[in-house]
């Protein structure tokens, strides 16, 4: 088997892995959505097809190659499904029965073996595909947008941009047509474009978050690509691209697998805050007695001013006025190193191994000490904490 076609393989396997991450996270997203039912069927096919051809390249199987090209015929009505999911309506009759007719003689024309017609054939299913991708394209750009969301325009336009990027992948499969391609590049588009999907579903400070964490695993497996590629002796620009493909091609997959696994992981542990919003405490001594059975909160301590007193409570209020969730290793939080009330705050939380403290009342004073680990000391619990310190002082202390 020669280098082009194990990085076929393993390009377009890791892309039908890679597919299905996508799908299963879809699906789990918003598993009743018509959309998503739209989405699975043409990622389905998608990934059908990648499995199909990268199985048959691996192989050496005729069958299986022949196989592959009836998911592959079937990808511009997967994407007309799709386009009509998105608007909301049916695209015309005529442009379904176009869809659906080159699929049935293109699959099984391809599926009897047309080995003669091999250019002619490839010729035919390449137009098939990028026709079809335009004539979304198009439905979509003369949508109707005051009818659709503006999230749903939104996302719209990044779909748009995506597709015109994953188009010069595609055109790569086309092998008979440009058979000096070093590496078939179509399933590392498809990775791209649903990377950036399930990326554009977050926030806005989540899609930059996803988006750095994307460049990132882009510019390190390419990085690492050109390495590997030196292990091998006759090093060339061909085999230089085929090793960074399949590097690529491998940690976007790995990526996704492993982002999936995370958030799955997540979604069944209850959270500080969920454990809040799902508590059903009436008064703030309840509330601290749930929080309590959260492991960050195992270790925490209520004082009120008669507790306080060994350590001056009107210089702490001072300090709690501006801050109201402190953290030792943000000591002096803005004030000289020697300031009577950082020296009584330090010896509070040196004296409990607390490394933060939330403000629960000023006026008396009253407060929580606590030690959250190293290991659960991240920005999302930090900002459970500062949350958890904002529902505290709103609760009632009676009910």
């Amino acid at each position: 088997m020669s280098a082009g076609a194990i990085a076929d393989s393993i390009v377009n396997l890791c892309g039908a892995i890679g597919l299905a991450v996508a799908m299963m996270t879809f699906y789990r997203r918003d598993p009743r959505s018509p959309l998503t039912h739209r989405l699975l069927v043409a990622l389905g096919v998608i990934a059908s097809l990648f499995l199909i051809r990268g199985a048959a390249w691996w192989t050496g199987s005729v069958l299986l190659d022949r196989l592959s090209v009836l998911p592959a015929a079937l990808i511009p009505l997967g994407a007309l499904i799709v386009t009509e999911g998105i608007l909301r309506r049916h695209a015309p009759r005529a442009v379904k029965i176009a869809a659906l007719a080159g699929a049935v003689v293109l699959g099984l024309g391809g599926a009897l073996g047309l080995e003669q017609f091999a250019k002619p054939y490839a010729i035919a299913l390449a137009l098939l595909q990028l026709v079809g991708f335009v004539t979304c394209g198009l439905l979509l750009a003369r949508r109707d947008r005051t009818e659709l969301m503006g999230s749903e325009n939104r996302s719209i336009g990044r779909l748009a941009v995506g597709a015109l990027l994953v188009l010069p992948f595609i055109l790569t499969d086309f092998r008979t047509l440009w058979p000096d391609i070093p590496v078939r590049l179509g399933a590392l588009g498809a990775l791209l474009t649903v990377t950036v999907m399930l990326i554009a579903g977050g926030g806005a400070e989540t899609r930059r978050h996803g988006l750095t964490l994307m460049t990132v695993r882009l510019a390190s497996s390419a990085l690492l690509g050109i390495a590997a590629a030196f292990m091998a002796g006759d090093v060339d620009a061909a085999q230089v691209i085929r090793f960074c493909a399949v590097a690529v091609a491998g940690v976007l997959t790995i990526g996704m697998m492993t982002d999936a696994l995370r958030a799955l992981f997540e979604s069944q542990e209850p959270g500080l805050l969920n454990s809040m919003a799902g508590s059903p405490a009436q008064t703030r001594a309840e509330l601290i007695a749930e929080l309590a059975r959260h492991p960050i909160f195992e270790s925490a301590r209520r004082f009120r001013a008669v507790d306080l007193a060994p350590y001056d409570p009107p210089l702490l209020h001072e300090l709690l006025v501006t801050s109201r969730v402190l953290r030792r290793s943000e000591a002096p939080w803005g004030l000289a190193l020697t300031h009577p009330a950082v020296e009584r705050m330090t010896s509070l939380m040196t004296a409990h191994s607390a490394t933060h403290v939330i403000a629960l009342g000023q006026d008396p004073i009253e407060l929580i000490a606590l030690a959250v680990p190293v290991t659960s000391a991240d920005p999302a619990t930090e900002t459970a904490l500062t949350l958890v310190q904002r529902l505290l002082t709103l609760t009632p202390e009676a009910a």
